[in-house]
């Protein structure tokens, strides 16, 4: 069987794209082992993640997206990944200027800044941060640490840090299965820079470290905002370069899409 795909990546966050009716049959296929085998970096494309997108089915929006992480498990959505849908759709011919992805946290609205060929530039709404602990002290097998936690359309842990020459991938690993969080978390290792930067390290559920995260980079954003480190707007600083923030009451979150590949999986 061939799954047709198409990669994307916001950021060096990178995601593989296959429209839903191109897809097996969920009936007949394990899709979160089909998730775990075309994102395998060694056996297959390689990927954070991977997408079933429908075309839009009401007026609501240009199309649907089901993001399954590379573990083979679901996500509500990811910020990187949605910003690559909104580009998948455009060149689909599906959607324009503005592109409404309904995700599993709801529909989100993005604007087309600016194109070049496969190169894209949206600003997204990335929806009101929830802050459900601004601080709190998880206990870890180091000791109990400072954190804070958020709901951004997925959950975040936002962990305060000085400097990141420590094992803060274990540690993020360690969090993300905490008992504390039934269904795992997001973390994101947060760093003050001055009052309008700050500089972030990402384990994402599922996925384990990514060079960017959109929703993470919120959530980071939202966490410094409510220990007033920092003011709108907001520059995260990633391994993958800058990603920009504004607050208006949501979030505004500037950052790209490079489509870069497409072609077929051979599933056996």
């Amino acid at each position: 069987m061939k799954i047709p795909f198409t990669k994307a990546h916001g950021a060096k966050n990178d995601f593989l794209f296959t429209w839903r009716e191109h897809a097996p049959d969920p009936g007949t296929s394990d899709h979160a082992a089909l998730a775990r085998a075309i994102c395998d970096r060694h056996t297959g494309i390689g990927a954070d993640g991977w997408m079933l997108v429908d075309r839009a089915s009401d007026a609501d929006a240009e199309g649907t997206i089901q993001l399954y992480n590379s573990d083979g498990s679901l996500a509500e959505m990811s910020g990187n990944g949605t910003r690559c849908a909104a580009a998948f759709l455009i060149r689909a011919g599906h959607a324009a200027g503005v592109v409404r992805v309904r995700t599993g946290a709801g529909v989100k609205s993005l604007r087309l800044l600016k194109r070049r060929a496969l190169e894209f530039e949206f600003e997204m709404n990335m929806g009101r941060p929830e802050v459900t602990a601004a601080s709190f002290p998880l206990e870890l097998a180091g000791g109990p640490r400072d954190v804070t936690l958020l709901w951004v359309g997925n959950p975040q842990c936002a962990v305060p840090v000085e400097h990141f020459d420590f094992d803060w991938r274990a540690l993020g690993a360690e969090i993300e299965r905490h008992a504390h969080f039934p269904n795992r978390t997001n973390v994101s290792f947060v760093k003050a820079v001055d009052e309008h930067t700050i500089e972030v390290r990402f384990w994402e559920r599922g996925a384990g470290e990514t060079m960017s995260s959109g929703t993470g980079s919120t959530g980071a954003a939202a966490m410094a905002a409510a220990r007033g480190w920092v003011s709108s707007p907001v520059r995260v600083l990633t391994p993958a370069g800058p990603i920009d923030l504004r607050f208006d009451g949501d979030v505004f979150l500037t950052g790209p899409a490079e489509i870069v590949a497409e072609g077929e999986f051979f599933l056996e």
